[in-house]
């Protein structure tokens, strides 16, 4: 049950709500697969068909999304979109900021042709009697700048970091492409030698390794290579995590060979919010120097694995002194294997080899959970219309995780797409008004007692949380 924000009251087949003060505004729908039509869109027009749509009871297989609303309740999910939007509640842009976010959750922002959406529980659960078209969240997201995402990506880290959703001080970058079907001239990529090149969309992430959440992330142009963009990245990092070059601990960053290079150990140097531990590509040159450390200079670990660290200097900057941390791998001299890392700063060998740098893989375990939120496929490469969807699809993240540490086993462990088709789709259900409260009820729910302890009198357990319970 979830408190609307006015009471509201009912008869049979009306709804009353206040008389138009003005001539109600008209805006193009969704409403079937193929067909489009106009609708009333003022404030007062959609409060009156919202309020009708509820009075008239609604029965879809879709009303698994209302599970979600609590989540966004507790993460300040709406007065976040309403920032972003610089509208009041009453008005369209919020609430199609809210119906991105959980299109992004049904793991539907990619498939136009699945968008059936309308009738079934969805569209009153952000706030309208209708789904909107296609060209207008593209109008609507391309009205916002690339500044006003970041924004709202920063406040968003922060919520999150105030409730611990991730700790901060073990993080990951690394570029996530995505195949991309613009018809710009753009720059190719190849994944392999085996393939051809194919346009894609970069996408640059930082995540925390511990809780594999994401932190932030940034887009660039096709051009742009991974040396150019972590900069950006990680001024954006220090910002939500509040990083600051005289902190007594830093966050430590893990990056792979493609981040290698004397640009960038130089921008982390000179920024001093984070430390960093890239792995340095084995070239023939780096393997002759590694070969040539003497023996005694490595610390046996155990059988077969040694360690030793090394002073580093890129060859035209002899100033700035790094530090080369190397592990040799193997028993007989014929056998042994070297492999590099390179750090801003003199950390343990085997704390840093063994312990902290195997969890850079966690973004890629992340990326194959949710990549179906809208980080799988890109369409358009125009910034602002990326940055504002996939912020969005960064707010359902937000909001899934939180549900999932509800859900219990196995519910808790399913990836997005999933979830997204068994449980915020794939569930029967019914939504009415009693007096001046909301009431959801799904059918064949799984982990029935489980989600009873959470969902059942829940405006008085958000309350006993200090969230309140009222949807605007």
């Amino acid at each position: 049950m979830w408190n609307a924000l006015s009471p509201i009251t009912a008869c049979k087949k009306k709804l009353y709500a206040l008389n138009p003060a003005q001539p109600p505004q008209y805006v193009q729908v969704q409403r079937t697969r193929s067909k489009q039509r106009s609708a009333p869109a003022d404030p007062v027009s959609l409060e009156r068909q919202v309020r009708q749509l509820l009075a008239d009871k609604i029965s879809g297989n879709q009303v698994g999304i209302w599970l979600l609303l609590p989540e966004q309740l507790r993460l300040g999910t709406w007065d976040l979109l309403l920032r972003w939007s610089g509208h009041p509640p009453q008005r369209l842009e919020p609430r199609w900021g809210l119906h991105l976010v959980n299109e992004a959750a049904l793991c539907l922002c990619s498939y136009r042709y699945r968008r059936t959406l309308s009738q079934k529980g969805f569209e009153v659960a952000n706030g309208l009697p209708f789904v909107p078209t296609d060209q207008a969240l593209h109008a609507l997201l391309d009205r916002h700048t690339v500044a006003e995402a970041q924004q709202l990506q920063t406040a968003l880290g922060k919520l999150r970091r105030a409730g611990k959703h991730f700790g901060g001080q073990l993080l990951a970058m690394d570029p996530h492409r995505m195949r991309s079907y613009t018809q710009r001239q753009m720059r190719r990529h190849r994944l392999s030698t085996t393939e051809k090149p194919i346009k894609m969309g970069q996408t640059f992430f930082l995540l925390d390794c511990q809780t594999q959440q994401p932190i932030c992330f940034t887009l660039a142009s096709a051009a742009q290579s991974v040396v150019q963009a972590t900069p950006q990245r990680l001024r954006l990092g220090a910002e939500i995590l509040s990083a600051r070059p005289d902190a007594p601990s830093k966050p430590l960053v893990l990056a792979d060979k493609e981040h290698y290079s004397q640009e960038l150990f130089q921008a982390v140097s000179q920024q001093g919010g984070f430390d960093l531990l890239c792995a340095l590509p084995a070239y023939p040159e780096c393997l002759q120097r590694w070969g040539k450390i003497p023996a005694a200079r490595f610390a046996p670990r155990w059988p077969g694995y040694t360690t030793a660290t090394e002073p580093y200097h890129f060859q035209n900057d002899s100033q700035a002194l790094y530090h080369e941390l190397v592990q040799r791998s193997g028993v007989k001299k014929e056998d042994l294997q070297y492999q590099g890392f390179l750090s801003t700063v003199l950390r343990p060998e085997v704390q840093a080899l063994t312990h902290e740098y195997p969890q850079r893989w966690q973004v890629k375990e992340f990326f194959k959970f949710n990549q179906a939120m809208g980080w799988h496929r890109t369409g358009t490469l125009n910034l602002n219309v990326r940055y504002g969807q996939l912020t969005m699809a960064l707010l359902a993240q937000a909001a899934v995780h939180q549900l999932r540490q509800r859900l219990g086993p196995p519910l808790a462990a399913w990836d997005a797409t999933h979830l997204a088709r068994h449980l915020f789709e794939g569930l029967e259900g019914d939504i009415r008004v009693r007096e001046d409260t909301i009431v959801v009820t799904l059918y064949h729910a799984p982990n029935t007692e489980l989600l009873r302890g959470h969902y059942q009198n829940l405006p008085d357990k958000l309350r006993q949380q200090g969230v309140d319970p009222h949807i605007p």
